[in-house]
């Protein structure tokens, strides 16, 4: 029987966890508790073959125009089967048709994103992910993972994005990089002087 991709269902949950947990047991992704999943369980693909979940993964709303990819996972002995690029394409296109201009993941596998369409970004570039999950990661200070981007929709033209910036631009100083990093620092306790 072929392989299909179809929306996760009550019954799936166990396997997902499964999959997911494996890999966090080996210390490649981040576990997921039944609570969280059961959650989230419309933002979940799976794969299966004869009957059986093979792999799964989700997407999880960051900001109103970013999302990520996440808990990608795959069966043993199922690799190399197109079936994570299968997910991953699948997961793109239910996040377009939502209007997400913008898709992420973090991954230790850059060259399987970079082969689907992504492109290789700085962590911080994906801020929203960085202080809504990365800072409770037991890795974060030493993280190994590498950001990738994908963009859905239309970009204008080089000449229009120049034009529409300030005059004295600096392309290192991204507003949407730097903004969440002001407001922390801007939220010092009141001290009385």
């Amino acid at each position: 029987m072929p392989i299909t991709l179809r929306p996760a269902q009550d019954e799936d949950v166990e396997t997902i966890l499964e999959l997911v947990n494996q890999y966090a047991a080996e210390n490649l992704m981040l576990p997921r508790t039944e609570a969280s999943v059961r959650a989230s369980l419309a933002d979940w693909l799976v794969s299966v073959e004869d009957g059986a979940v093979i792999g799964c993964g989700s997407l999880v709303p960051l900001t109103d125009t970013l999302v990520e990819i996440r808990s990608l996972a795959i069966a043993q002995g199922q690799q190399g089967k197109g079936v994570g690029g299968q997910i991953v394409l699948a997961l793109v296109e239910i996040a377009r048709g939502r209007g997400y201009p913008q898709v992420c993941a973090l991954t230790l596998r850059e060259n399987f994103f970079t082969r689907l369409g992504f492109e290789l970004v700085d962590r911080w570039s994906i801020s929203p992910k960085v202080w809504q999950a990365c800072i409770y990661c037991p890795k974060f200070h030493r993280c190994d993972e590498v950001a990738v981007l994908m963009n859905l929709a239309p970009q204008p033209a080089a000449a229009e994005q120049d034009a529409q910036k300030p005059p004295a631009w600096n392309s290192l100083l991204r507003y949407g990089e730097w903004r969440p990093l002001l407001l922390a620092y801007q939220r010092k306790p009141n001290r009385e002087d």
